[in-house]
């Protein structure tokens, strides 16, 4: 069997012929397109929890927030993580998605996409140079920290379960209780 990969301009040209619609719950991860899991209530809490923790640095202008937006991470992968902290820019990303010399910090928040994100988005995430990636696991009630990409992996994994504290690398100060992501 023969697979064809989409690149990220075609798959953007999707909605224009009726083969996908804008509000699909789709990513393209490795020039597949990937049906996403519908957003639970527990998910969705998180996500707003952990954006009212990570606010005060778009309020002091440090940094960008987006959410469920998609990052372009070369020619085949444009996934949409659950939280991203870019890089400040004057037009708020309004002439093309961001890149990974944009970002920061993504954050992807797992109820039963944990084996997913792992396979499949983080060598993604790694392999395009994002330089750190939170794994909030809902189900196992921990976070995983990833840290130090290489074209093979992280080369820095760290399981923070509840009672330990996180701070994205390029926020030090921004400490924040594992309870306040987990919930």
């Amino acid at each position: 069997m023969v697979r064809r990969k989409f690149t990220v301009d075609e798959y953007h040209r999707l909605p224009q012929t009726g083969i996908l619609r804008e509000d699909d719950r789709v990513e393209l991860i490795e020039g597949e397109i990937v049906e996403m899991s519908p957003i639970g209530a527990r998910h969705a809490g998180t996500v707003k929890r952990l954006l009212d923790r990570l606010i005060p640095l778009q309020v002091a202008r440090k940094a960008v927030l987006g959410v469920q937006d998609p990052i372009r991470l070369g020619k085949h992968s444009e996934p949409q993580p659950d939280i991203v902290l870019l890089c400040p820019r004057a037009d708020f990303y309004t002439s093309a998605h961001p890149g990974p010399q944009d970002v920061l910090l993504v954050v992807e928040v797992a109820e039963t996409s944990a084996d997913y994100d792992r396979q499949l988005k983080l060598p993604v995430y790694a392999r395009a140079g994002i330089p750190e990636v939170w794994l909030v696991d809902l189900a196992q009630e921990h976070v995983e920290l990833y840290r130090a990409p290489s074209p093979d992996g992280y080369r820095e994994v760290r399981v923070l379960p509840r009672g330990e504290r996180v701070a994205p690398a390029a926020f030090p100060d921004l400490e924040l209780p594992t309870e306040d992501l987990l919930g």
